[in-house]
């Protein structure tokens, strides 16, 4: 039996266990952009608009931190790909580490692998599988955004080369993800470890593109950016991406050679002897599992709200045209350009908001698959009570979340306004997304309930919540069906008016479908 016995099989698992998440990112993905490039075209209806928009986006240091250099002034493919490119190689690196150790370590630490390996698998294979899936999902998400942007009238050269961009980040980072799988023994740990790989490579991107141009080279997020489509189409840049994941990929499968099954090459650190006075409860319990990741989803915030913050005063240069001010006005509410913008943007930070807290609410399941569950609650511990202990922890990390970037977002704009009462306008504007949020961890909660298989449909109803009450204005859908959304109902701040109806209506909606999913766990075994 050779190394490599087994991968057809695992990689026909692995797509049957992904056949949910991979169509939704792939889709969610593509729209995004294909979308981007359609409107693009429509704000900017002169090449005299195009220019000053990019010449805006340029001079703002905080646009070009976040996103990069539009390359060609003059190009508005380049302008309309700048945001979905460098939010796009974000998402797809993520996806990549989520489902390399989704597929090897994580099987590893539930025992499963061992079981697979008992029979005709070789010892490479599940990586090997894990990798393929990543190439094969990445292939597919080029073709589509490739053809869907030539669709929309943008050069078919430039629409290959974004593919591209996408395909060669996603390399890297499952090459990355491979490794660290082999260092670590739990798979948060090596997921961790890959994503704060992912951190320094676009804070060397950042300080790259403001600061140092040279340094953006050894970022491979930043090679998305020089393969330049729609501005030049450097095809060579790819290649230094696959000779890039080529070499990395080689390191994990000499890692994979020399350890063993179950264990990782970097020690595990002990913990203490006496568990502390916060983990004598459900809820302390549920709050130390939730901590590492609130923390470092509160610390991004707290850095986009930064960008937000210095951004939105600037913001007024880019939008050239009456057709650019009309858009953000239906994204994101009424008032002053600055508050419009403002209010688009965190309503932007409140769906990602909601995304923590279906990934927290889930969290629950994934306790209960692994078997921790079964063993706690054979205390006397109520099942109920431990439900509710990660529900309280998911939305109160959905408020911690949106008021670190509140929080800095209304510092930076008091500081450049001289206004500090700023400050509470933007907080407030963040805050009063939480109710969507609670929404959404509700609904996970209500299916995890009644049917645990199913939890992971909650990503379902993100992207669908999104499209309706985020897009639905833009795509002119009607209002009862654009009224389906949570979002659709969040009041529109700073700049339009406040009322407590709506939240205290989402709220109580969220709440109904929490109490419903814990009365239907309650009623059903475990497992």
């Amino acid at each position: 039996m050779t190394g490599l016995a087994g991968v057809g099989a695992l990689v026909r698992l692995a797509l049957r266990r992904d056949r949910v998440l991979l169509p939704t990112w792939i889709a969610v993905l593509a729209l995004v952009a294909i979308s981007s490039a359609a409107a693009t075209g429509d704000l900017y209806p002169t090449a005299a608009s195009v220019v000053r928009a990019v010449g805006a986006v340029n001079d703002t240091p905080a646009m070009v931190a976040l996103y990069g250099r539009v390359p060609d002034v003059g190009s508005l493919g380049a302008l309309a790909m700048l945001k979905p490119l460098a939010t796009g190689a974000l998402a797809v690196a993520v996806l990549a580490i989520v489902l390399v150790v989704r597929h090897t370590r994580a099987e590893e630490e539930a025992g499963r692998l061992e079981l697979v390996q008992a029979g005709a698998v070789g010892r490479f294979a599940p990586l090997t599988a894990a990798l393929v899936v990543v190439v094969g999902a990445n292939a597919v998400l080029g073709a589509v955004t490739a053809v869907g942007l030539g669709a929309v009238g943008l050069p078919v050269a430039g629409s290959v080369a974004v593919a591209l961009a996408w395909f060669a980040v996603a390399l890297v980072f499952a090459a990355v993800a491979g490794v660290t799988a082999q260092l670590v023994t739990g798979a948060r740990a090596a997921t961790g470890l890959a994503v704060a790989l992912l951190g320094a490579a676009f804070g060397v991107r950042a300080v790259g593109d403001t600061a140092a141009p040279w340094l953006s080279w050894a970022s491979p997020l930043a090679w998305a950016q020089q393969v330049r489509p729609y501005a030049g189409d450097r095809w060579w840049v790819g290649g230094l991406a696959v000779l890039t994941a080529a070499v990395v990929s080689t390191a994990a499968y000499a890692l994979v050679a020399h350890r063993d099954l179950g264990g990782g090459l970097l020690p595990d650190r002990a913990g203490p002897a006496r568990a502390g006075r916060d983990l004598r409860s459900t809820t302390g319990l549920a709050w130390r599992l939730h901590r590492g990741p609130l923390l470092a989803w509160a610390a991004g915030f707290a850095a986009y709200g930064l960008v937000v913050g210095g951004v939105a005063a600037d913001v007024g240069g880019m939008l050239t045209s009456d057709q650019a001010r009309q858009l953000f006005a239906e994204l994101g509410g009424q008032g002053e350009l600055t508050d419009t913008v403002l209010a688009a943007m965190l309503g932007i930070l409140g769906v990602v908001a909601s995304v923590y807290g279906v990934q927290a609410t889930l969290r629950a399941s994934a306790e209960e698959n692994t078997g921790r569950a079964a063993l706690l609650l054979s205390a006397p511990v109520g099942r109920v009570r431990w439900a509710a202990g990660h529900l309280a922890a998911a939305c109160a990390g959905v408020v911690v979340v949106l008021v670190s970037a509140g929080l800095a977002a209304g510092a930076v704009h008091a500081v450049r306004t001289g206004d500090a009462g700023q400050v509470g306008r933007v907080v407030l504007g963040a805050v009063v997304q939480a109710p969507a949020g609670w929404v959404l961890a509700g609904i996970v909660l209500a299916v995890y309930g009644a049917a645990p298989r199913l939890a992971a449909a909650g990503w379902g109803a993100v992207v669908v919540f999104v499209l309706l009450g985020e897009l639905g204005p833009l795509l002119g859908l009607p209002g009862w069906l654009s009224d389906l959304s949570p979002y659709a109902h969040v009041p529109r701040l700073p700049g339009g008016e406040f009322s407590a109806w709506p939240v205290a209506a989402l709220a109580a909606v969220a709440a109904v479908a929490a109490f419903g999913g814990l009365l239907a766990l309650r009623g059903r075994d475990l497992g």
